[in-house]
């Protein structure tokens, strides 16, 4: 075999590992004890971005919307949560600043009573010629409050 053919199999045997490990940190993220508080928290999470699917981010009824703010312990976290998430949309250069489709691709305890949840987004493209679509992936921070699951927002 010659060396440019060895070289092309090592690369590709390298790929396969990497895609092993990251396959396998994956598994390990998802991880989550089988409790009540998580299949409580895996329901809330399920409402709460089905809810946010399919809606405009830089609309005003969206941000007024109570069903939204359930899930948020003041009316200032939803606002930073909110103001995160359209900016994040609206950089990815969502069409219509929408989601198509949300989904929760990993769960992991933080230690400290909550959870951190890797989302992702998924929408149509808003710029010209862009046939395909965009994705943003966020991991938002789920705490257990006085047996509630609340969103808990980053620091902007």
């Amino acid at each position: 075999m010659t060396a440019p053919g060895r070289r092309l199999i090592g690369v590709w045997v390298a790929l396969a590992l990497l895609l092993a490990m990251g396959c396998a940190q994956q598994a390990a993220t998802t991880q989550v004890p089988d409790t009540p508080e998580m299949r409580d928290l895996r329901r809330l999470a399920q409402v709460f971005y089905t809810r946010i699917s399919n809606r405009r981010f830089n609309s005003i009824s969206t941000f007024h919307d109570p069903a939204l703010r359930e899930f948020f312990q003041s009316p200032e976290a939803f606002s930073d949560y909110y103001a995160d998430l359209a900016d994040a949309l609206a950089n990815a250069h969502f069409e219509y600043n929408r989601p198509d489709a949300v989904s929760v691709e990993g769960m992991e305890p933080d230690g400290q009573g909550g959870v951190r949840m890797e989302v992702l987004f998924v929408g149509e493209n808003g710029k010209p010629l862009r046939w395909w679509r965009t994705r943003v992936g966020r991991l938002d921070q789920w705490q257990l409050s006085d047996g509630r699951w609340w969103i808990v927002p980053g620091k902007l």
